[in-house]
């Protein structure tokens, strides 16, 4: 900065101080005892700004502090418990406040750094990383395809007892499936949902229970459908996934470090594509 420059900043810093911090001559120029008086402070305010640029390259080369995040039950209980656990074993200095609710938190008013969402998005406003496809299945127990029978086309299903998730908003009570094996046409049925639950492993343990049928999302499944006494019906109807996916979700376009290295946790321990896509054996060439 050549000296006008500096004389002019200077001027302009004793007319918003309001006191002279220069005495000056036409040779030279010292400082007013108030000028040296607010010199020295400067040096507290130097020293603390580096503290703060310390403080903030330091949340830049590790993740550390407190990370806040918001889940639905069944997705956090099932997948990212297991992943914090990994990520605070790699990264001590970080603390996690994980909220798990099916009903939608507000990210900003209960100021969440990371919610993790499932089915269609609202929040227009916030930034959204699609980490895994939906991928729907209609499955029922083994004992209840024996009591009911094995439905052949979508009229036969509709007819039978099924259970609902139901919770809030929330009420996945209607399929969306091609009327005839392979077809293209779509159409959607409502179901007969003579048991609705609001929590998925419930719902997944009625169905079990052989208390009816279910339309499921793939990581409902907590293991192979071969483990479970489940089976898939209508392989060769087509179903819609409904523009839905599992999202990572955030305030901000720039992501802290924090928030970017745990979604890259969860990216990772799911898989590209999701790992339970393999619970039912040839998925992607069923229920085209």
């Amino acid at each position: 900065m050549d000296n006008s420059s500096l004389s002019k900043q200077i001027k302009k810093l004793e007319a918003t101080l309001g006191v002279q911090l220069l005495n000056r001559s036409t040779r030279s120029f010292s400082l007013t005892s108030a000028g040296e008086e607010i010199l020295n402070q400067t040096h507290v305010l130097v020293d603390t700004l580096n503290q703060i640029h310390s403080i903030a390259d330091s949340y830049q080369s590790e993740p550390k502090g407190l990370l806040r995040i918001t889940a639905p039950i069944f997705f956090g209980q099932e997948y990212l418990r297991p992943v914090v656990a990994q990520f605070m074993k790699a990264y001590p200095n970080v603390q996690v406040t994980m909220s798990l609710d099916d009903k939608r938190a507000d990210i900003i008013a209960d100021h969440f750094d990371l919610a993790f969402r499932v089915g269609k998005l609202s929040e227009s406003n916030l930034i959204a990383r699609k980490i895994a496809n939906t991928n729907f299945a209609v499955v029922a127990s083994k004992q209840f395809v024996m009591n009911h029978g094995h439905p052949k086309s979508i009229e036969a299903l509709i007819e039978m007892p099924a259970v609902v998730y139901s919770n809030g908003d929330v009420t996945l009570d209607q399929i969306r499936t091609s009327e005839t094996p392979h077809s293209e046409v779509m159409k959607t049925f409502k179901m007969r949902g003579n048991y609705k639950v609001s929590d998925v492993r419930t719902m997944m343990g009625a169905v079990q229970d052989g208390l009816g049928y279910a339309l499921i999302d793939l990581f409902n499944l907590d293991r192979p459908i071969s483990e479970s006494g489940l089976m898939p019906l209508l392989t060769d109807h087509k179903l819609s996934t409904m523009d839905t996916g599992i999202y990572a979700i955030y305030p901000h376009r720039k992501q802290t470090l924090l928030v970017s290295e745990f979604i890259r946790f969860v990216q990772e321990h799911i898989g590209t594509p999701a790992f339970w896509e393999n619970h039912i054996p040839d998925y992607h060439q069923l229920y085209r």
